[in-house]
């Protein structure tokens, strides 16, 4: 009877019990696909890894399951799959392989105790969201922004609203939404420093996600494209309240003019459980 051995971390956060929730089965060797589905599909958590052994050059190799299929990339499965596996290997920086690429982590500690990670995410490329007017219509809103598509493995479309108050009482038709777009849906307002954000993805069996490691970049990059940040500053953005997992992810975009160079997001993790399935 196989033991696989998994630690649940808690992702965008540095409180357990809130932020995004992860499981990161640590030995993926010999776990076929539909094992691997399988699993992610019992532990019904947005993402669950499977680390196996490297082969571009990497510390490891994860693959990202959500409930329902397979993705690329995604920022909560990287950067909480660093701090499980960093700590151990006593390094700081540790280079994950997605199916987008490697991943850096750079690593911060308190006493050895790995307390921050920025990872450095594939640039995205972006585009106007066909569908436009129909998602407006479908939330209600009016975006004071261009409603744009931005691709870095997932998709993502981005839709500024007038007021955090705004963002907070949205309530989509969630069967609707998926109709609409494939690609995760963001609401977000703020200005400055500060920003909030809702992501929603009825497509890959996730209503509303806690936390959005793969949208914070590529919000980060819509916001200096539209001139409401520069480049270099380093935004905080609240997500997860609204469904009882608050969240706090940080970015930041490196470029000049209209290239960009290096987009970074950051954030804590905290475990929170170990535990193995016997199949």
């Amino acid at each position: 009877m196989p033991t696989l051995r998994y630690v649940v971390a808690d992702v965008f956060t540095d409180r357990p019990l809130t932020g995004n929730q992860l499981a990161v089965f640590t030995d993926g060797r010999g776990v076929d696909d539909e094992t691997m589905r399988a699993l992610a599909r019992e532990l019904k958590f947005s993402e669950t890894v499977f680390v196996v052994p490297p082969s571009e050059g990497g510390h490891a190799r994860i693959r990202i399951f959500t409930p329902t299929s397979e993705l690329p990339f995604a920022g909560h499965p990287v950067l909480g799959s660093a701090f499980v596996l960093a700590g151990p290997l006593q390094v700081d920086e540790i280079r994950l392989e997605t199916g987008s690429g490697v991943i850096p982590v750079s690593l911060e500690r308190d006493g050895g105790r790995i307390v921050f990670g920025w990872m450095t995410q594939p640039l995205p490329r972006w585009e106007p969201f066909a569908r436009a007017d129909e998602l407006q219509a479908l939330l209600g809103v009016e975006s004071a922004l261009p409603v744009e598509v931005y691709d870095l493995g997932p998709s993502h479309v981005y839709v500024a609203l007038s007021s955090e108050e705004e963002v907070a009482s949205l309530a989509p038709d969630f069967p609707a939404l998926a109709r609409i777009t494939e690609a995760g849906v963001n609401c977000f307002a703020g200005s400055g420093s500060r920003w909030k954000t809702r992501m929603f993805a009825p497509t890959f069996g996730v209503a509303e996600d806690p936390a959005t490691g793969s949208a914070a970049g590529p919000l980060a990059v819509h916001l200096v494209r539209h001139g409401r940040i520069a480049f270099g500053d380093a935004i905080e953005i609240s997500q997860g309240v609204e469904i009882g997992r608050p969240s706090t992810l940080y970015a930041r975009v490196s470029g000049e003019g209209d290239r960009i160079d290096r987009v970074e997001v950051g954030g804590s993790a905290v475990v929170v459980a170990r535990g193995e399935f016997r199949l």
